[in-house]
Formats: C-alpha cells, structure tokens, sequence
C-alpha cells in the first residue's frame, strides 16, 4: 500500500525566481529568453551570458545539436542584502524582495547593470530538444548537470506517496536554511 502503481515521481523544490528559457545549438549558448505570457518572452540573451553559473558551452557527453533548457534565474539571500546595504550607503532606495530584484536585474537594458547582480540559475526541465539524453525526467535532469548546468541537490526521485511526503518535509524543514527563497 502507498505504492504508486510502480509510478515513479520527481520531487523538486519551488524556486522563487523568474523563468528562463535557454536554447543551446551543437552545445552552444545561442538564445535566453523570458517565459513573458506563456507565449511570448522576452530576449535576454546578452543579460544571460552575464550568470556565471550558465555556461556558454555544455560539456560531456550526449548533448543533443539542439537543447532548450528550462530554469530559474534567482537571487541569494545573502546577495539581496549586500546589493540593499550597497544602495542604502549610496543613498539609494533599496530593493523589496529578491524575487523582483533577480526579474528586473536580468529585465535590465544594459548588462554590465546585470553583471553586478549577482544572479544564479537553477536547471529543472527542458524545452524543445533534437534528441533526450535520457529517458526520464531525472534522467534529463542529471544530464544537465554534467552538462554544467546547476540542479538543485533536494530534487529527488520517489517512488511512493510517503516519500513524496518525506520529500516535502525535508525541503519545508530545510527551507529556512537554503539561503533563497
């Protein structure tokens, strides 16, 4: 009892961020966009290039000619507070939260405005793909990370209703202590 019918489910945390979309042709970065309305994004691919933890060119093996990953740009919590002390002591109003704060550093018109953000990235599915590197989602998941993408370490795969309860419990306990939101 408990079991899923031999289903399988990939638990993963929310990231309070803002979506991106990054496409990548024979393993290069070519395009970052918003997610906009669902169908219509905005191009940010010059502010993309500018996050240090989304690389330019994937490595490894199995990467497909093309590959659209999808994930969410965000801001730390110890980041947001420097970026708010920095303006404060510039006289600068400062920021609200750093969900905002992340959506409109990387909504920037210019990038080195970016740049300075301290902005980080969270890959947790994809787009349009020429081929999968695995078949299944977390599969696809740790393909990306060896690709070089960052995953988050508390996603997990769950085979039964009690894990996917252990898995929530284990991110809402932790949640305090992640360092974002």
């Amino acid at each position: 009892k408990g079991e899923a019918d031999g289903a399988r489910f990939v638990a993963e945390p929310k990231i309070d961020g803002l979506s991106v979309s990054l496409r990548y042709e024979k393993g290069e970065f070519v395009l970052g966009a918003t997610r906009g309305d669902g169908k219509t994004g905005e191009n940010v691919t010059a502010n993309v290039r500018t996050i240090g933890d989304i690389p330019g060119q994937l490595t490894g093996d199995n990467v497909p000619d093309v590959f659209e990953v999808r994930g969410e740009v965000f801001m730390t919590h110890a980041d947001f507070a420097e970026l708010n002390a920095a303006r404060e002591a510039e006289g600068k109003q400062t920021y609200v939260n750093p969900r905002n704060t992340a959506a409109g550093s990387l909504r920037q018109l210019d990038s080195t405005i970016t740049a300075a953000r301290k902005l980080h990235f969270f890959a947790y599915a994809w787009g349009e793909a020429s081929a999968l590197p695995a078949d299944t989602q977390m599969g696809v998941i740790e393909a990306m990370g060896a690709w070089g993408f960052p995953v988050n370490p508390l996603t997990r795969v769950c085979g039964s209703v009690e894990e996917m309860l252990a898995a929530h419990k284990e991110i809402e306990t932790a949640r305090a202590r992640l360092g974002y939101d």
